[in-house]
């Protein structure tokens, strides 16, 4: 199922005649059509070429913000783990206090404060986002420290950049690939959640949150459901193939899968 969508997405500029922000006012509301697979919205746009536009631009925000995500969440874990005692203790703290505060509100003010558009929206993300994965991190190599390469590592004059990127990454492979790809599906609900609050993607740019917002109205939902049933069908759709990816590549990575 994602391969298929993901196609759709990347390659309909090649071959769908109508772009997401054509207007065309003698079709407005028109039902899906052979011309309009998917209908048009109020002004006359083409809901399927919006739709797929919608993901594209989803697909940007959670791959570039559950990166840097990963890439705040690796060091800070990291280093909490390997630094030192001090270190670790402060780190800690710092992760424990932001786990702490309640996710939407501090969703909310963050969105409030950088703005709408994809960079903005991608910031906010990913600093909602690595919390989690530090913990994880920190765990995995508090068990890796106490090893006999890495102690060894250690007495020889090993810095902390060496231990981080010669031993802490390889060791913490799977935990990050896990972690991508679940954080894909959740950064992808939390921009459509933004969106269609306003605090995300601002039209007229296609986002499957804004399309909802639009949509949203009594008289939309009801005489012309195709303009919100299309962008919420490929939410959903979206967001259970990569879970069910991410499913899979966790019970790969569990040794405990194999005994089951």
């Amino acid at each position: 199922m994602a391969v298929p969508m993901l196609l759709l997405i990347l390659s309909y500029p090649l071959w769908w005649a109508f772009q997401p922000n054509d207007i065309d006012l003698l079709a407005m509301n028109s039902g899906p059509t052979t011309t309009h697979w998917f209908g048009t919205d109020g002004v006359g746009r083409d809901v399927f070429a919006r739709v797929l536009e919608g993901g594209r631009i989803s697909l940007l925000v959670a791959v570039a913000s559950t990166a840097f995500s990963a890439v705040i969440g690796f060091l800070f874990g990291a280093i909490s783990a390997l630094a030192g005692r001090w270190t670790d203790a402060i780190s800690m703290r710092f992760v424990d206090l932001v786990m702490t505060l309640p996710p939407v509100i501090f969703l909310l003010v963050l969105a409030s404060i950088a703005g709408t558009g994809i960079w903005p929206t991608v910031l906010v993300i990913s600093l909602l986002s690595w919390p989690l994965l530090a913990r994880m991190i920190r765990s995995r190599l508090l068990e890796l420290r106490e090893r006999d390469f890495v102690m060894a590592a250690r007495g020889m004059g090993a810095g902390i950049g060496h231990l981080l990127f010669r031993h802490g990454l390889p060791n913490s492979i799977d935990i990050l690939v896990v972690y991508a790809t679940l954080q894909i599906a959740n950064a992808i609900l939390l921009e459509a959640g933004l969106s269609f609050l306003g605090l995300g993607i601002a039209p007229p740019a296609a986002s499957w949150g804004n399309m909802l917002n639009a949509a949203r109205s009594t008289a939309v939902l009801e005489q012309y459901p195709w303009q919100w049933l299309f962008p919420g069908g490929a939410l959903i759709l979206a967001v259970l193939a990569i879970n069910f990816i991410g499913d899979g590549l966790r019970d790969a990575f569990d040794p405990r899968a194999e005994l089951n």
